[in-house]
């Protein structure tokens, strides 16, 4: 939805109401106070007596406009469907360090840790498979934020969580406007609006295996523009050994409003990794000798990413609204690595030069897995709200464009620290690819509002064009082929009262598949891989059943015709994408929060709660399918559970708040067990690769002091607090969950 909730009371009282009937509740905070959410600031400062202050500030705001998903949590009741938002008191009194730690507050998400800071997330929901995030639509602020969601969804890079105020997450049928991504759902990280009068805060904080944590957010308004800088580094030594990771973030917004009609904000970042992080996971044998063991020291990888935005609001007239939006990234990626899972370790016959594992240091050669990507796109939204006898019409037509370009080499070296070609067995240039993806997305959507009842249709329409050249062969050989789809979808929002909403919805989940599984490398040819298709439904009920405490339940089922799943591992050797058939996905999921201070039984001092479930009672391969486990013949395994694909997702946490002084809480997480192939293969594997993965329960602790009148604030956290030894993957090997990790900071806020 292309309408900014934020700006509704600066605008003319039809868009207002538009914004309302759209789903888009509650006012963002003015840019003079971009910090405070539900009155805590992101410094953690108390905001209680800054309300007279802010509520003055907002007569004034003028933010422009936006890509609008959810809105504030205040507009969760409006949406026809699903829906979840992770505010910033909710990251404040966690001090989540992770992506990973923010999205498991919501409900149906299971996001899988991989190198202990969330820069490659892996992130499923509903059961759906959570490698590389591929069943996920990320945006930042309603835009594309993966660097190729048409050609290639698997996500190797990931913006700390410091630069979001806010994390919205939409599952139900009015996510089918955005796109290509909408099996599993819609996760939009929302970035604070920009400051028009001078200020900002500080984190500076360290901890336990090496972190260190910098973090600065200023602005100030600048010859009638608003304007936000965001700088983020981090420097940790991740969940294993060897494996430093260095991360630097820079973010800068600027907005304006031009007039009673238009705004503009524009966008720039640039983050770069350097990291030591290597691909593969442990043996099982490993695992037993040291579990945070990594024995290819001389791995790194390397990125850096640039990208940018521009997008111009026109209020055409009374009730209808224009939003058009320029995006592009440039992203790079090298990763020199000796091993692309646990089962292709160095080995004398697969390279005598070798010798095996125990000349990993000196005679083992390495392989560059060396990518680019260039990505842009352009699309126009236009929106409408006309009243016809009592009913409220509300209309939002959008047009997309997208082009994405790969370039893609792999440089196998002689050495362990090799940059070049070798000339050893397996070594030399072993890839060099060209893709491209071209897409064109046209949808509507239509609200008709009666009222307590509102009924919302809407259809999306897919043209996606590849290409893909290979010139390692004596003749380049080229290939193209083209797919296209139609994506429908109805919700339904009825209210039973004023406090109280029934939803449901019925959508066609769509996903396209990447370059490299459309079209073969050896021969150009189209492959007979066809796009992800499924049909979702759900059943929902939320609100207040009494004043402080908020419930939302759902029930849910996925019917795939096409689901496509890894046959193994993530990328590298044995990544073959294939075709699982018929799958059915089935389950609940339930979420509450609440205050006995807002519920009337406390004064000054608060108890608070929240928490989330999550019950995948069904995830299973319903079709004629067999296994497509190397060696396993012809087994069938219709009927299995589906791999990552664990049953109960369980996170509950409650605090105590002394006054506006300084908060205490606890947090508990768990998940239960899952399988890791489709034979549900037990035991693990001698190679980690398979295996069941047994269930994990983690607790966390934050304090968090805050006196109202310093500007000073300052925090412990500690994770996992009780250093459950866990497996978090095996997709290429045993990678271990996060040990405890003991964090304090300082925030100075002005």
């Amino acid at each position: 939805m292309l309408l900014n909730c934020e700006r509704s009371g600066l605008l003319p009282t039809s868009l207002a109401a538009l914004l309302a009937a759209l789903g888009c509740a509650g006012l963002a905070q003015p840019a003079s106070a971009a910090r405070l959410v539900d009155g805590v600031d992101a410094a953690g400062v108390s905001a209680a007596a800054e309300v007279a202050e802010v509520a003055e500030a907002a007569e004034a705001a003028d933010a422009p406009q936006t890509v609008v998903v959810i809105g504030q949590r205040s507009g969760v009741r409006e949406v026809p469907g699903s829906a979840a938002t992770i505010e910033q008191e909710d990251l404040i009194r966690a001090r989540v360090f992770t992506v990973n730690e923010a999205l498991r507050q919501a409900p149906g998400v299971y996001p899988r840790d991989e190198e202990g800071l969330g820069l490659r997330p892996n992130i499923g929901i509903r059961g759906l498979n959570p490698t590389r995030s591929t069943k996920v639509l990320l945006l930042e602020d309603g835009l594309p934020l993966a660097y190729a969601p048409y050609g290639d969804s698997a996500s190797y890079y990931h913006p700390p969580i410091r630069r979001f105020e806010r994390i919205e997450v939409l599952k139900g049928a009015s996510q089918i406007r955005f796109g290509p991504g909408t099996i599993g759902g819609v996760i939009n990280y929302v970035t604070p609006p920009a400051f028009t009068e001078p200020g900002g805060s500080v984190l500076v904080a360290g901890g336990t295996r090496g972190y260190r944590e910098v973090d600065v957010t200023a602005g100030t308004g600048l010859f009638g523009f608003g304007t936000l800088l965001h700088a983020n580094f981090t420097q940790s030594d991740s969940s294993r050994d060897n494996q430093a990771l260095e991360i630097s973030d820079i973010y800068l917004k600027v907005e304006r409003d031009f007039g009673e009609d238009h705004s503009i904000s524009l966008r720039l970042s640039r983050s770069t990794e350097d990291s030591q992080v290597t691909y593969s996971g442990l043996t099982q044998a490993e695992f037993d000798r040291a579990p945070r063991g990594n024995p290819f020291v001389n791995d790194v990888f390397l990125i850096e990413r640039v990208g940018g935005s521009a997008l111009w609001s026109w209020d055409l007239a009374d009730g209808v609204t224009l939003v058009t939006a320029a995006h592009g990234s440039w992203f790079d990626r090298d990763w020199w690595r000796q091993s692309s899972n646990s089962g292709q370790r160095p080995n004398d016959s697969s390279d005598p030069a070798c010798g095996g594992m125990a000349n990993l240091l000196t005679r083992c050669g390495n392989e560059g897995r060396l990518r680019e990507y260039n990505t842009y796109g352009v699309e126009s939204r236009l929106s409408l709200r006309r009243e016809f006898d009592g009913v409220t019409v509300s209309a939002e037509t959008g047009v997309r464009l997208t082009r994405e370009r790969q370039r893609r080499l792999q440089v196998n070296a002689d050495t362990p620290t090799g940059r070049t070609p070798g000339t050893s067995i397996n070594a030399g240039l072993r890839e060099n690819n060209l893709r491209t993806a071209e897409a064109t997305a046209i949808y509507l959507t239509t609200t008709f509002d009666f009222g307590r009842l509102a009924i919302m249709p809407g259809v999306r329409y897919e043209d996606i064009r590849y290409a893909r050249t290979n010139f390692l062969a004596a003749t380049p050989v080229s290939g193209r082929t083209e797919l296209t789809e139609w994506v429908p979808g109805i919700g339904i929002r009825y209210d039973l009262s004023d406090t109280m909403t029934l939803y449901g919805g019925l959508h066609r989940g769509f996903a396209p598949p990447r370059v490299e599984d459309a079209i073969s490398n050896t021969t150009g040819g189209s492959v007979d891989l066809d796009s992800e298709q499924s049909t979702n439904v759900e059943i929902g009920l939320r609100g207040e059943p009494v004043p402080g405490l908020f419930i939302d339940l759902a029930w849910f089922r996925l019917e795939f015709d096409n689901q496509i799943i890894p046959a193994s591992v993530a990328g590298g050797s044995g990544a073959t994408l294939t075709a699982a058939g018929e799958t059915v996905h089935m389950g609940a999921e339930a979420s509450f929060r609440g205050s006995l201070r807002d519920m009337g039984l406390m004064e000054e001092n608060d108890v608070f709660f929240r928490g989330s479930a999550t019950f995948v009672v069904e995830a299973e391969f319903a079709g004629a399918r067999f296994s497509q486990v190397a060696g396993a013949g012809t087994v069938r395994v219709t009927g299995n559970r589906l791999p990552y694909a664990p049953e109960v997702l369980l996170n509950f946490a409650a605090g105590y708040a002394w006054g506006e002084v300084a908060e205490f809480q606890v947090e508990y997480s768990f998940t239960s067990q899952q399988f890791t192939d489709d034979l549900n293969t037990v035991p693990g594997t001698a190679d980690g690769q398979r295996g069941l993965i047994p269930e994990y329960g983690i607790w966390n602790a934050t304090l968090n002091l805050h006196p109202p009148s310093w500007p000073l604030g300052f925090y412990v956290a500690v994770k996992n607090v009780t250093d459950e030894l866990y497996i978090a993957d095996r997709s290429r090997g045993i990678l271990p969950g996060t040990p405890r990790l003991v964090q304090a900071g300082i925030t100075f806020d002005w």
